[in-house]
């Protein structure tokens, strides 16, 4: 797996990151204190919706995006997913700032002791990202990370995954040629089948058990320090 690998870049949310508690549990709580009557059934089954609606949108513009776009997305997101809010500005703010806390979320299990075995092979270390710049401020939350990442955030460079120009940043930012960057991530399409086309190796994280993959991860990457 790991020969001529040079560098190892991580998707963030639900390889890294996973939010705890869930989006749809987030929305069902914050939906009621501003009068929605929507159970969290529903909840989930309109935040997937809302979710494959954008995509379909960001689709439609070739994968670009920026800032602007970005707070767009979610705006529309939580306007379909919480449609009966007495306050839709109010409840938007308050979910967008809840998720740029790093209290909000939580860590896989291994995953520091994973980046650490490799930043210590001299490997170099990214995370590759369709999340915004609040990731930032997210990741500065957790000690145990290195902080030496590097971040390609798609509202900052311009494309969101699968795009291949995302990819392209990818390649500049980390330094190495396409070939020698390892991807892994949970998305088979945006994570492993782009990274491929754009010439890297790739590796699809099994996030129906976050706790036990790292941990699997580890293992397939010969690291033989997990506990």
């Amino acid at each position: 797996m790991m020969d001529s690998i040079r560098a190892v870049v991580f998707d963030a949310v639900g390889t890294l990151l996973t939010p705890e508690p869930s989006a749809a549990e987030v929305y069902a709580e914050v939906g009621r204190s501003f009068g929605s009557r929507l159970d969290l059934p529903a909840i989930r089954a309109r935040f997937r919706a809302a979710f494959a609606q954008e995509d379909e949108r960001d689709r439609a513009a070739s994968w670009r995006t920026d800032p602007a776009r970005e707070e767009r997305r979610w705006r529309a997101i939580v306007a379909h997913t919480l449609p009966d809010v007495a306050d839709p500005e109010t409840c938007f703010r308050t979910l967008w700032d809840y998720f740029a806390s790093p209290a909000s979320w939580q860590i896989a299990a291994d995953a520091a002791a994973v980046l650490a075995e490799l930043r210590r092979r001299e490997l170099r270390l990214g995370i590759a990202t369709n999340f915004d710049s609040r990731l930032r401020p997210i990741l500065a939350g957790f000690a145990e990370l290195p902080d030496d990442l590097v971040l390609v955030i798609s509202a900052e460079v311009g494309w969101r995954k699968p795009a291949g120009e995302f990819f392209g940043a990818v390649v500049g930012a980390i330094g190495v040629a396409s070939s020698e960057i390892l991807m892994i991530g949970d998305d088979p399409e945006n994570d492993v089948r782009a990274a491929e086309i754009a010439g890297m190796r790739a590796l699809l994280f099994d996030t129906g058990r976050l706790k036990a993959s790292m941990r699997s991860l580890g293992e397939l990457l010969n690291i033989g320090a997990m506990s």
